[in-house]
């Protein structure tokens, strides 16, 4: 058995890597990287170094669906930019549920948004939110697409998102687990994992640690201070079967380390950390 065959064999299943980590590659190398270091899925948030445009044209769809069936790779979510306080986001998440269909990914997902102060205008926020996502739950189950809600922006609190979630169709609709944010504002893997539990859909995994002047820089997986392996054994202790996604913010932080540098060593500490052996 030849080392690369070792290392493939000593990856665990289920292990994602985004395509956030590739801004300057085209969609075939980033596939043809990951697949190469051991990933066995994706996350797709960049195509070509771009944002995934939700009214792509229907030719420029199928040549996606092309790429990605011939990496092999199966594409573990769709993520938008949809804010689901913004004005009319309904449209845009259609268009993103039928991308996800298209390209045989079971999910979407989106941002909260902004959320006000003031707690009468917040609720009825939420209770907006939670109709266009109900408006979008007929045709999510007409294709089999769920929509993830990430902990993020004024959602970064899985409180938060659970608030949201109590009001949606719990088939349909659950979470995005971001392993910085809701650290960031205070809560412990043990928070996020009782508000959320059984509605995660989907595990994302990066590291950080905080600057003298209380900035956050990201950093490789193990080297800061967001307690990702205590969010893993929640997740495995609880039956968890979905994917974890690496997600390294090469797009928004050009200074960090390469993915050809960041996203192995992200599979090796993840294969270490989750037990797997050769």
């Amino acid at each position: 058995m030849s080392p690369a065959t070792a290392e493939r064999r000593s990856v665990p299943s289920r292990i994602a890597f985004s395509t956030l980590a590739f801004p300057d590659a085209t969609l075939a190398a980033a596939l043809s990287a990951g697949r190469r270091w051991g990933y066995s899925g994706v996350e797709l948030r960049l195509i070509d170094g771009e944002l995934i445009d939700p009214e792509l044209p229907a030719a420029r769809r199928a040549q996606v669906r092309q790429t990605l069936a011939a990496a092999g790779l199966p594409v573990v979510a769709v993520d938008s930019s949809i804010r689901l306080t913004a004005e009319d986001p309904g449209p845009d998440l259609r268009r993103f549920l039928e991308l996800a269909s298209d390209w045989e990914s079971p999910l979407v997902r989106v941002f909260g948004g902004a959320l006000a102060a003031d707690r009468a205008e917040r609720q009825e926020q939420l209770r907006a939110a939670a109709r266009v996502l109900e408006a979008s739950v007929p045709l999510a189950r007409r294709l089999g697409v769920a929509i993830g809600v990430e902990t993020h922006d004024d959602f970064s609190a899985s409180s938060v998102v659970a608030e949201l979630l109590a009001l949606a169709d719990p088939q349909w609709v659950g979470a995005v687990w971001d392993s910085h944010h809701p650290y960031r504002v205070g809560e412990s893997p043990a928070d996020v994992y009782a508000n959320l539990g059984r509605r995660i859909l989907l595990a994302q995994v990066k590291d950080a640690r905080r600057r003298p002047g209380g900035d956050w820089e990201l950093v490789l997986l193990g080297e800061g201070e967001v307690p990702v392996r205590e969010m893993l054994g929640l997740l495995a202790a609880g039956g968890y079967r979905g994917w974890i996604s690496v997600e390294w913010e090469k797009r928004w932080h050009p200074e960090i380390a390469e993915p050809q540098v960041a996203l192995p060593q992200h599979l090796r500490v993840l294969a270490d950390w989750m037990e797997v052996k050769p």
